[in-house]
């Protein structure tokens, strides 16, 4: 019984992770090994598959539209995590003290979370229609008529506009997560420094940003990571890319090739270059953003 016991104690941490591993191996890493074999191939997704070597990657690599997407992509994920993450660290600051309805307004800033990619790409395909949307019938209610514009049809606001749809759905999830940072640091540092003659912003850069970096280090990642390879939803649902590939991110494009074209090859290049590039900026993110804690410690 006692060997049982030792093997049990053993092996259990293993059991635990194995359906975690079991699902990730088949819903990312067999996707992904797939993908990357069919790449090297000719393929309509229908017929035969024709070996064609690293024909593919030439032809994304010479692919404009793709080069277009590529940049697309990250600006949109560089925009969504500056604005997330400095519009929820500044609601988190606020809402994080004790107010009346400070609850009421915590929901109504987490709820967009809650709803789903299509309600909210409908909802705000209203909002900016040129013609009878909300926004501009309230610009010319105020005065603004030199503001009234295609929001989504105009490629110099298309993608700030669809930035603008995402930031204002995540930052509840993202300030969610800095409350709870925020409630984690202890009152004792702030008296401390109080004592010591410390200013706000000498308590904000000295106390409350080191010890909130494992969450900042979380959020930024997760933002960043959202705008690289989670963007499809949003911007097939508003844009579908256009106006003129001016919101065209490389999710859109892959979608476009593979189903619309019908270059399985050449969509499944498009996705092992997009997933190398998003892999390989976010290790270099992950060093830079955690080198200073690990020298620290």
């Amino acid at each position: 019984m006692e060997k049982i016991s030792k093997l049990k104690e053993k092996y259990f941490p293993y059991l635990m992770c194995a359906p975690a591993l079991i699902l990730f191996t088949v819903l990312i890493i067999v996707p992904l090994l797939t993908g990357l074999v069919i790449s090297f191939f000719k393929w309509d997704g229908y017929g035969a598959m024709t070996f064609n070597a690293g024909e593919n990657y030439l032809f994304v690599l010479e692919d404009e539209v793709y080069k277009t997407a590529i940049g697309n992509t990250f600006i949109y994920a560089i925009a969504v995590t500056i604005f997330k993450n400095i519009i929820a660290l500044v609601l988190a600051f606020i809402l994080v003290k004790k107010f009346p309805l400070k609850n009421f307004f915590r929901s109504g800033i987490y709820m967009p979370v809650m709803m789903s990619y299509i309600v909210i790409g409908i909802l705000w395909t209203w909002i900016f229609n040129p013609t009878f949307g909300l926004l501009n019938s309230f610009l010319s209610l105020i005065g603004l008529d030199n503001w009234i514009k295609g929001w989504l049809s105009d490629p110099t606001c298309a993608m700030w506009s669809v930035i603008a749809v995402d930031v204002w759905k995540w930052i509840g999830y993202h300030m969610v997560l800095y409350i709870a940072g925020l409630q984690a640091i202890s009152q004792d540092y702030y008296e401390a420094a109080e004592i010591d003659g410390a200013s706000a912003w000498q308590k904000f850069k000295n106390i409350t940003i080191p010890l909130l970096n494992p969450t900042i280090v979380v959020n930024v990642m997760m933002s960043i990571t959202g705008g690289l390879v989670s963007n499809y939803d949003i911007v097939h649902i508003m844009t579908d890319g256009g106006p003129f590939h001016a919101t065209e991110v490389s999710a859109t494009y892959i979608m476009r090739t593979a189903f619309t074209y019908g270059n399985m090859g050449k969509a499944n290049a498009m996705t092992i270059i997009t997933f190398a590039i998003a892999f390989i900026f976010g290790l270099i993110q992950l060093y830079f953003m955690t080198r200073k804690e690990s020298e620290v410690n």
